[in-house]
């Protein structure tokens, strides 16, 4: 994946949107706060701004990259399937496309536990931490077959009744226990098509991105010495707790649980998900040579259409 950037890092830094083209999707992306990077990705569905009660306690140490992927929050509809390389990828060309060429704390939450971990093994030298916030874990994952077709037909079923107007923010809400999200953000969002669609598409290649994770774990082994963190919230499920533990020893991470917290812990205990990550202090990284970081295209680009 290649990245072009959109707009002076000082001005990304103050915490501003701006939009960075990858592989010719306009990507939103949010970067403050100043330090050693990290970069934060959250689970399916779930929009840039559900990081909000973290970044404070990170910023004044971090640079923090926030960044919605395609079909989520302000990003622009994907334009092929998700896959597990395909996401370690985008991260690092949004990296490249900001100039940060790292070494980067990766954090994902569920389903971007997937992409974290595939970003630290595809990319193990752009790696200096990795944490995995309640991250999806999947042993024996189930390929489907047509599910991406299925996923469009009920995307432009919905869509077509007027689902996402009538119902987006209803369902958002519902979800997402004590929503703290203002709402106009919540409206911005999730009365769009193009956000039940992403989440669609994405949940419809959930089986597929693990298995890939799996392919990935025998071929290439997390590097050496990584601080790799499984941030839990069990809430009350033994069988999760076991499941994660199991992620942990597997990866050879330290295992922490947050409590009381739900799914969202990034909502729940805003400061546990922050002491881990500046735990996380990043290794150092040897470098083979001067990085290339993509300079051109330097125009700004349109986010995608509010009704879209």
């Amino acid at each position: 994946m290649t990245g072009e950037p959109t707009g002076a890092m000082t001005r990304q830094q103050t915490g501003e949107p701006a939009f960075v083209r990858i592989d010719g999707v306009a990507h939103h992306v949010v970067v403050e706060g100043s330090g050693p990077v990290c970069v934060l990705s959250a689970g399916l569905g779930m929009s840039w701004f559900d990081w909000d009660p973290v970044v404070p306690l990170l910023a004044p140490h971090r640079t923090v990259v926030r960044f919605d992927r395609p079909g989520h929050g302000l990003s622009q509809p994907a334009a092929g399937p998700p896959t597990a390389a395909g996401e370690a990828h985008r991260i690092a060309a949004l990296l490249d496309a900001l100039g940060l060429p790292g070494p980067a704390t990766a954090v994902g939450h569920s389903i971007a536990g997937f992409h974290a971990e595939a970003f630290a093994r595809l990319h193990p030298d752009r790696t200096g931490a990795l944490v995995l916030v309640d991250s999806s874990v999947e042993e024996h994952p189930r390929v489907g077959t047509g599910a991406g077709a299925v996923a469009r037909v009920l995307g432009t079923v919905l869509c077509a009744a007027g689902a996402p107007a009538a119902l987006g923010p209803a369902v958002r809400r519902a979800a997402v226990r004590h929503d703290p999200a203002p709402t106009a953000l919540v409206h911005r969002v999730y009365r769009t098509s193009r956000v039940l669609r992403g989440t669609l598409w994405e949940n419809a290649h959930y089986g597929a991105v693990a298995a890939e994770l799996l392919a990935l774990r025998a071929t290439h082994p997390l590097p050496p010495g990584l601080p790799v963190t499984v941030l839990a919230a069990p809430d009350g499920s033994a069988r999760w707790e076991r499941r994660q533990r199991a992620l942990a020893r597997r990866l050879g991470a330290r295992y922490e649980a947050a409590v009381p917290s739900g799914h969202l812990v990034m909502k729940d205990r805003p400061e546990a998900v922050a002491a881990v990550i500046l735990r996380s202090v990043p290794r150092s990284v040897p470098r083979s040579g001067p990085q290339s970081v993509p300079r051109s295209g330097r125009e700004e680009v349109p986010g995608p259409q509010e009704g879209a």
